[in-house]
C-alpha cells in the first residue's frame, strides 16, 4: 500500500492525498467540484443525522427550496448581493438543440431566459420572499426551517472538502416578533454547532463574533466557531448569523404585533458544510491515515480474523457470530472482513488508513487460548483481551477513544494560543502558525495593514476570554478587547 507524505514534510500534500486514499472523495471532471465517495459520505451521513436531530429538539422543521433564484432578488439587498456577486454562477438560457454538422449541441440563442436565474450561493433571497406569504401575524413566529441541500460559490482555487465549487450543507431560516429572541436564537444554534464540534467531532472549537469586516454580506452580527488545524491554522467551522430586519424589509416581510400594528420580522441563518470533514480530517489525522472518533466512524469496529484450515476459518467464523451480534446490541458498527482475496497485513493497513478506531484479530491459536487481540487506531497501542466480555470491553474502550481524541486536540489547541502585545514579535510567531489573543483599535484600517503584511485575519473577538482594556499593537490606540487572530484556511 502506498505511504503517505509526511505531515512535517508537507502538511498541504498529506491533506490532499489522504482524501484520496482514504476514499473519502476525489476531483470532478467538472471543474471545481469533487465526487464524495461512499467512505466519505458515509461519515457526512452520520453527521448530518446528528445535526439533523439536534436542530429538532429545538423546534426547527425541514423545508425544501428551488436551486434557482431570480437575479432580482440577489439585488433587494444591497449589502448581500454585492458579498455573493463574484461567486454567482448564472443561467442564462433554457434550451440546447443540435448543432449545424449534428455532431454535438449548442446553446438555442432563442431560448434565452427573460430573467437570469442565480444557482443559489445562499438561500436567504428565495426563503424570504416565500416568508412573506408565510408570515402575518405575531401568531405566525418564530418560523425555524431548515434546509439540507448543495450551494455553488464559484472558485478559483479548490481543495477537496475545504473549497469547492459546489459544495453540500444545511441551512437554518428563523424569523422572529423581537430583536431579543433572533438574537438568542442566532446565538443558541451557535452553540449547537460547538457542542457537536466538540461532543460528536472531538474538535475543541473557540465561540466568538466576526469583526465587521468578516461578518457575513447582510448580517448586522455573524457569530463563528474556530478550530485549530495541526498545522496551527484556523478553520471556520460553523456561522450563526444575526440578520436584523434587512431581510424583512427588502422582501416586505411584515406581520401584525400583539398591539394589531405592522412590523418587519426579525431574521437569522446559520449554516455548516461539508467544510466539516476538512476539519474532522486535520485535526485528528496521523501519518498512517485518518484518525476517526468513534461518534462519526462508518465502522467502528473491524475484526479480522487469521486464516488457517478450513476447519479452524469455520471455528472462528463460529466464535466471531455472537460477538459481532452483541456489539450491534450495543449500538456499534462492526464489520467482519473474513474476505480471502486479501491478506491480513494488507486489510491491518487499509484500516489503519482509514481510521476505523477498533480492530480486533483472531485466529485459531487465540480462539484456543480464549483470546483476541485489540488495537486502537488513536494510539495504535496492542493489547491480548479475554475473549469474554469482549463487547463490553469495546463498548468502552470507543468512549474513551473519543475522549482521548478531543483532549489530545485540546491540549494541542491550548498550548498553541498565545496573548501578544508586539506586532513586530508577532509577524515573526505568526509565521509557525497559533492562535494569538491580541488587542485591536477596532478600525478596517488595523485589520486590513494585518491581513496584507502577515496574511493573517482576525477569526473573531472570542467568548469566555477576560477582556480587559489595552493598547492597538499595530497602531497604539486605545482597545476594548483582545481578538483571536490566525492564518486561515
Amino acid at each position: 500500500m502506498d505511504f503517505l507524505t509526511k505531515r512535517s514534510e508537507d502538511y498541504s500534500k498529506w491533506y490532499n492525498e489522504l482524501v484520496v486514499k482514504a476514499d473519502l472523495a476525489e476531483q470532478s471532471d467538472v471543474r471545481g467540484c469533487m465526487v464524495i465517495k461512499p467512505y466519505g459520505y458515509a461519515i457526512w451521513e452520520k453527521m448530518q443525522r446528528t445535526l439533523d436531530d439536534m436542530f429538532k429538539e429545538t423546534g426547527v422543521q425541514n423545508a425544501y427550496f428551488p436551486l434557482l433564484i431570480p437575479k432580482s432578488f440577489l439585488s433587494r439587498e444591497a449589502e448581500h448581493v454585492e458579498g455573493f456577486a463574484k461567486e454567482c454562477a448564472v443561467v442564462t438560457h433554457y434550451r440546447l438543440k443540435t448543432n449545424e454538422t449534428h455532431d454535438g449541441v449548442v446553446v438555442d440563442p432563442a431560448a434565452r431566459l427573460e430573467e437570469e436565474l442565480i444557482i443559489r450561493p445562499t438561500s436567504e433571497t428565495i426563503i424570504w420572499n416565500t416568508f412573506k406569504n408565510w408570515i402575518h401575524s405575531y401568531r405566525d413566529l418564530p418560523l425555524l426551517v431548515n434546509q439540507w441541500c448543495n450551494v455553488m460559490r464559484w472558485e478559483m482555487r479548490t481543495r477537496l472538502f475545504l473549497r469547492t465549487s459546489e459544495f453540500l450543507w444545511q441551512e437554518g431560516h428563523t424569523a422572529h416578533a423581537t430583536r431579543e429572541e433572533a438574537e438568542q436564537r442566532a446565538q443558541k444554534m451557535l452553540k449547537v454547532y460547538a457542542k457537536f464540534a466538540e461532543e460528536y467531532m472531538a474538535v475543541p472549537v473557540v465561540q466568538g463574533v466576526k469583526s465587521e469586516t468578516e461578518r457575513f454580506a447582510g448580517a448586522l452580527d455573524t457569530y463563528t466557531i474556530e478550530a485549530m488545524m495541526q498545522d496551527g491554522k484556523a478553520l471556520q467551522s460553523g456561522t450563526s448569523h444575526f440578520l436584523g430586519q434587512n431581510f424583512g424589509k427588502a422582501f416586505d416581510v411584515q406581520f401584525l404585533n400583539k398591539e394589531n400594528k405592522p412590523e418587519y420580522a426579525w431574521a437569522t441563518s446559520w449554516g455548516v458544510s461539508t467544510r466539516l470533514m476538512g476539519a474532522l480530517i486535520m485535526t485528528h489525522s496521523d501519518d498512517n491515515g485518518l484518525v476517526l472518533p468513534p461518534a462519526l466512524a462508518p465502522i467502528q469496529v473491524v475484526i479480522i480474523p487469521i486464516g488457517g484450515k478450513p476447519e479452524q476459518v469455520a471455528a472462528v467464523d463460529a466464535a466471531v457470530a455472537p460477538i459481532i451480534e452483541e456489539l450491534k446490541q450495543k449500538g456499534i458498527s462492526v464489520k467482519y472482513d473474513n474476505a480471502d482475496n486479501k491478506r491480513p497485513g494488507f486489510k491491518f493497513a487499509d484500516y489503519e488508513l482509514k481510521g476505523v478506531p477498533v480492530r480486533l484479530v483472531l485466529g485459531a491459536r487465540d480462539l484456543e487460548n480464549g483470546t483476541v487481540e485489540v488495537m486502537r487506531r488513536d494510539t495504535l497501542e496492542k493489547e491480548t483481551r479475554p475473549l469474554e466480555g469482549i463487547a463490553e470491553f469495546v463498548k468502552n474502550l470507543l468512549d474513551e477513544i473519543q475522549q482521548n481524541i478531543f483532549m489530545k486536540a485540546k491540549t494541542y489547541r491550548d498550548a498553541h494560543i498565545y496573548e501578544c502585545d508586539n506586532y513586530e514579535e508577532f509577524k515573526e510567531r505568526i509565521k509557525d502558525g497559533g492562535f494569538f489573543l491580541c488587542h485591536w483599535d477596532g478600525t478596517a484600517e488595523t485589520e486590513a495593514k494585518i491581513k496584507e503584511e502577515t496574511q493573517a485575519t482576525i477569526r473573531c473577538v472570542p467568548f469566555g476570554v477576560e477582556q480587559t482594556p489595552g493598547v492597538d499593537m499595530v497602531t497604539g490606540k486605545p482597545s476594548k478587547a483582545r481578538v483571536l487572530i490566525a492564518r486561515s484556511y
